[in-house]
């Protein structure tokens, strides 16, 4: 039951991906969260995160961000980076997530998720059959409190973590070593 939660890869955070690895795996479409994946919540995308597109874009990634807010949020986003977007999309909900995969004109094994939450974005993209990374979502520095939500999802990846067989299944694309 909880292996519908189970990412195949866990990582700090975006710029801990090898995107050389993914791409040398056959890899050629990204499918992006946004909020608490890619900044905090509701911010703006940062020169950081404008370089990463570039970088993966100039590499010939595909990319799409796929996201539960309204298309304003994504659009202010966007401001900077040229990405295919679907906003509204009721992940975990599998209809938008195979949506992106054909709006990117690719296969879903020539495409990775990569998000911050299990009960939306990960159980979404294992759901369609899509590989997943899961990121640690952003916290404001300030941020010492965490919803249940995110205390249930502590517990999940405690039983991840001691399930050896659901990890590294992309082959250990994290720069830094792991969790």
């Amino acid at each position: 039951m909880f292996k519908l939660l189970y990412p195949y890869e866990y990582v700090d955070s975006v710029f801990c991906i090898d995107y050389n690895k993914l791409f040398k795996k056959g890899y050629r479409g990204i499918i992006f969260d946004i909020d608490n994946t890619l900044v905090h919540h509701g911010d703006d995308s940062t020169k950081e995160i404008d370089e990463l597109f570039k970088t993966i874009q100039n590499m010939r990634f595909k990319t799409l961000l796929l996201s539960n807010n309204n298309e304003e949020r994504v659009k202010r986003f966007l401001k900077n980076i040229d990405s295919l977007y679907i906003c509204e999309a009721e992940k975990p909900k599998t209809t938008n997530y195979l949506k992106a995969v054909e709006m990117m004109g690719l296969t879903k094994e020539e495409t990775v998720f990569v998000g911050d939450q299990l009960f939306t974005d990960i159980l979404g993209a294992n759901k369609s059959g899509i590989a997943n990374i899961l990121v640690k979502f952003i916290r404001s520095n300030n941020e010492t409190k965490i919803g249940k939500r995110r205390q249930l999802e502590n517990l999940i990846l405690k039983m991840y973590r001691k399930n050896k067989k659901f990890q590294n299944r992309l082959g250990n694309i994290d720069t830094m070593g792991g969790n």
